[in-house]
């Protein structure tokens, strides 16, 4: 196990979990339904999401024995039958509206077992539920070669007039009535969608009106692969032709081991609605020109062009050294789709090095990192606050609109509240505008705490402003409450004169701070006053009106303080 774990890691791959069937289900649902599951251990591998190649077993293993050079990287061949002789597929015009795209593909004088079987049917779930983007982009359909003719037809029909016997069905039912039984169908019902308000779904017949599939949703029974199945007619429709030509390549490349000629695919000849003709699979292989340099100097390594040559042919990329050692001459084969820039080959190369083997190496720009001024002070405030007696607090950044407003006694449309357009909770549908509601809602929680409770918090406010490049600003707020029997304006107001003397801001108005009366809604009449400083209101201290309290749940009186620290930074 620590062995693959170490390949794994090697290759660029994470082993998840090592685990079984049984494990799994008692993990989910307890013990008691996890009797009678099999304990055979399950390795549960992390594959990126961009290498196809490696989603089944074929390809996983046909990677790593590459990888560990035991075996050549495979050459896949099309084989292109003679005139007349090979499988046709014929789009109509009527599909152009829904489904516009089909590509095909036959793998003969194939041999399945159990095991092969079920990985050929996982691959192609994998790929539905990832490069074919839940089959809205493409959707694959493999059928028992010997019970069908061709050529094939790839066309679009209202739902009454397409009739035919789905997968594992025991009778046939029109397309509507299809819709309508797959619609509780935990697996298919989550396709049903891409095709329900059209006035056509598309459809698959065979030279005597044999309903291979209805794509995206499902196969015929007629056609249906079985373990002594020789030959399988592959179809892949779908919206995005790049990506049914890869889906096709990867499944011929993957289970084309299995046919009597190993690696090779007969091609199949799509006839376009315009007369034209192109025959699948692609199968191309391309090659593409890097420089050793360029790849030594991305890594940060120093190989020899014939090492790194070496190294990308072990990721399957089989390469040669060209022109005196100036190019190295790299060869994609059809499998690796995810091949689209030189970086891409750089990184394989990396990987094949292998991560540990890179040296570490202080960069060669000379920064020192700093703490944001603001942040600083804020770590440093926070000292001074914990030092005069108060309990630290950290709130929510989102609040609901009530908390801001209304429980504030004061008018959403005043708050210039930045509002979330979808939140998932009441609680959390706005951006906070002040501190007051988050520290009034940690005492409502905290009740039964020995009084008095002081409590406070320095985080940043969010407010619309249309001169920003978004539309709002943040603002760091201290705030600070004190709740006890009698309101203790004088404990606050000694608070801000504390936070006054470490900043060294004397109590004067020249160059220092003053207080002056004020009124605020959340605050109790004639118990309200502005504190200026720097010649700006920085913020507002006083008695809390008796309404809000109530409003938070709250018994008794208390007092809060919540100025902007900004302009003293």
């Amino acid at each position: 196990d620590e062995e693959f774990d170490e390949l794994c890691f090697e290759f660029g791959l994470e082993l998840d979990e090592i685990t079984s069937e049984k494990d799994i289900i008692s993990k989910e649902k307890g013990e008691e339904k996890a009797k009678g599951a099999s304990d055979v251990v399950l390795y549960k591998i992390d594959v990126p999401a961009n290498r196809y190649d490696l989603l089944c077993l074929e390809g996983l293993v046909r990677g790593l024995q590459v990888f560990k050079e035991r075996i050549n990287l495979p050459r896949f061949e099309k084989i292109i039958p003679a005139e007349g002789e090979g499988q046709r597929l014929i789009i109509t015009e009527q599909t152009a509206q829904i489904r516009p795209h089909a590509v095909a593909a036959v793998l003969r004088n194939i041999t399945f077992t159990k095991d092969r079987y079920d990985s050929f049917i996982d691959l192609q779930e994998k790929l539905h539920q990832n490069i074919c983007r839940k089959r809205a982009l493409v959707a694959i359909g493999t059928h028992d070669l010997d019970t069908i003719t061709g050529p094939f037809t790839f066309t679009a029909k209202a739902p009454s007039e397409i009739k035919f016997k789905p997968l594992s069905q025991s009778q046939e039912y029109t397309a509507s009535q299809i819709m309508d039984l797959y619609r509780t169908d935990s697996h298919l019902r989550h396709y049903l969608h891409l095709i329900e308000n059209k006035p056509r779904y598309p459809v698959i017949y065979d030279s005597n009106g044999v309903v291979l599939s209805m794509p995206p949703i499902i196969n015929g029974d007629h056609t249906k692969i079985r373990l002594n199945t020789r030959n399988v007619f592959i179809e892949c429709t779908g919206t995005d032709i790049t990506k049914a030509k890869i889906v096709l390549d990867i499944i011929v490349t993957m289970f084309s081991e299995y046919c009597e000629k190993p690696f090779t695919v007969e091609a199949v000849e799509v006839v376009y609605p315009n007369g034209k003709t192109h025959i699948y699979p692609e199968l191309a292989y391309r090659t593409e020109k890097v420089k050793p340099e360029y790849i030594n100097k991305k890594v940060g390594i120093s190989e020899t062009p014939s090492s790194l040559a070496k190294l990308l042919t072990r990721m399957c990329l089989k390469s040669h050294v060209t022109g005196n050692g100036n190019h190295i001459e790299i060869e994609i084969p059809p499998t690796r789709a995810d091949i689209i820039h030189a970086c891409d080959i750089v990184e394989d190369a990396a990987i094949a090095y292998g991560y540990n083997n890179i040296q570490m190496v202080i960069p060669k720009t000379y920064t020192i990192a700093n703490q944001l001024p603001l942040n600083k002070f804020t770590e440093l405030l926070r000292v001074d606050l914990a030092a005069a007696g108060f309990t630290e607090a950290l709130t929510f950044a989102l609040c609901s609109q009530e908390d801001i407003a209304d429980k504030l006694r004061t008018d959403i449309s005043a708050t210039k509240a930045v509002r979330i357009a979808n939140p998932k909770t009441a609680e959390f549908q706005v951006a906070r505008t002040t501190l007051l509601p988050g520290l009034l809602k940690t005492i409502a929680a905290n009740r039964k705490m020995p009084l008095p409770l002081k409590l406070f918090e320095i985080s940043d406010i969010v407010v619309k402003d249309p001169s920003t490049d978004v539309g709002a600003r943040n603002y760091r707020h201290l705030c600070a409450i004190y709740y006890n029997k009698s309101p203790g304006f004088e404990i606050i107001h000694g608070l801000l004169d504390r936070v006054m003397q470490v900043l060294e801001v004397p109590p004067n108005e020249e160059n220092g701070y003053t207080i002056k009366a004020a009124e605020g809604t959340a605050f109790f009449p004639g118990r309200c006053a502005e504190v200026f400083a720097k010649g700006q209101s920085i913020g507002k201290l006083g008695v809390i009106h008796p309404d809000v309290i109530t409003k938070f749940e709250l018994t008794m009186p208390c007092s809060v303080l919540e100025i902007n620290i900004e302009p003293f930074v």
